[in-house]
């Protein structure tokens, strides 16, 4: 088992035929995701060889899923094009969109966010601005290094792509079920509280990780949901002790203003949902050991 990503999934890539777009595909490729086409209205026809596998690019996302029965979409394209490209998949009803793009404007993604709903919410969105989400030995959608962990039975949602690789990789002997990065722009689809909810119904999960970071008030959210929702044991972590009030810090949406998003306010919270919250990534990584073990 896993959350939104199997070794069942057909995934596009929309941006393929770009620079980071190859280099990501052949990766993805290389990890054993089932990718079955790209899209590029102009190369609609043309193949491309990723070392030997000779993948198909259609002119838009609703041909490549009536001709490979694609339900996942990671999508690559450069930020002044991605909201159209996201719109295109949800027109296209793919179930799962994944936007690794950053640097989009926040009133695009709030536009195709808001779009998403209002064709009632049949294509998820994880991101923008987002590794990606990996089900190891299974499925890699983004860009997650898929040789760094092993499946297992602890599920990762995180806001911080370089925080998921730390904790995957210190958590390796352990393994995960699904790694899920959901970026740290101010507005995203996919939340904690979505994947916290997926890894809750998840036979297969035993234990969650979750990552967070100044700003906002997602963590205190999710801190909520837990105490009312979450029977499985959550360990927690939250980057950005020492960032200075008011200065945006790596993520859009990483500020703290005043006493409202800071560190310390969603350590609390979330221990006073029952969740233990480490004050390093390893301290974390050794709580989420010790809850395991008993």
């Amino acid at each position: 088992m896993a959350i939104f990503l199997t070794k069942e999934s057909k995934v596009i890539v929309q941006g393929m035929t770009g620079s980071e777009g190859q280099k990501h595909t052949r990766r993805m490729l290389a990890s054993g995701t089932n990718i079955v086409g790209g899209v590029n209205p102009r190369k609609a026809g043309t193949t491309v060889d990723f070392d030997g596998t000779e993948v198909p690019v259609f002119g838009g996302v609703k041909e490549a899923i009536e001709a490979t029965g694609a339900d996942v979409t990671v999508i690559f394209v450069p930020e002044k094009f991605t909201k159209s490209a996201v719109i295109e998949a949800i027109d296209a009803e793919i179930p799962l969109a994944v936007v690794i793009t950053e640097g989009i404007a926040v009133h695009d993604t709030a536009e195709f966010w808001a779009y998403a709903g209002k064709k009632g919410n049949k294509t998820r969105i994880v991101g923008p601005n987002c590794p990606g989400l990996i089900t190891p030995g299974q499925s890699n959608a983004g860009i997650i290094p898929a040789d760094i962990t092993n499946s297992g039975r602890i599920g990762l949602v995180s806001k911080s792509g370089t925080l998921t690789y730390q904790m995957m990789y210190e958590l390796r002997d352990l393994g995960f079920s699904t790694c899920v990065g959901i970026g740290g722009d101010p507005i995203i689809g996919t939340t904690h509280i979505d994947a916290l909810k997926a890894f809750e119904a998840d036979p297969d999960t035993d234990l969650i990780v979750m990552i967070g970071e100044i700003g906002g008030d997602a963590e205190e959210r999710a801190a909520d949901f837990i105490k009312a929702n979450v029977t499985k044991p959550v360990v927690g972590y939250v980057a950005g002790f020492t960032a200075p009030e008011g200065k945006t810090m790596g993520h859009a949406g990483a500020i703290v203003s005043g006493s409202s998003g800071t560190a310390q306010a969603k350590k609390e919270a979330l221990e006073a949902a029952g969740v233990k919250v480490g004050k390093t990534p390893s301290e974390t990584a050794r709580l989420a050991r010790e809850v395991l073990a008993g």
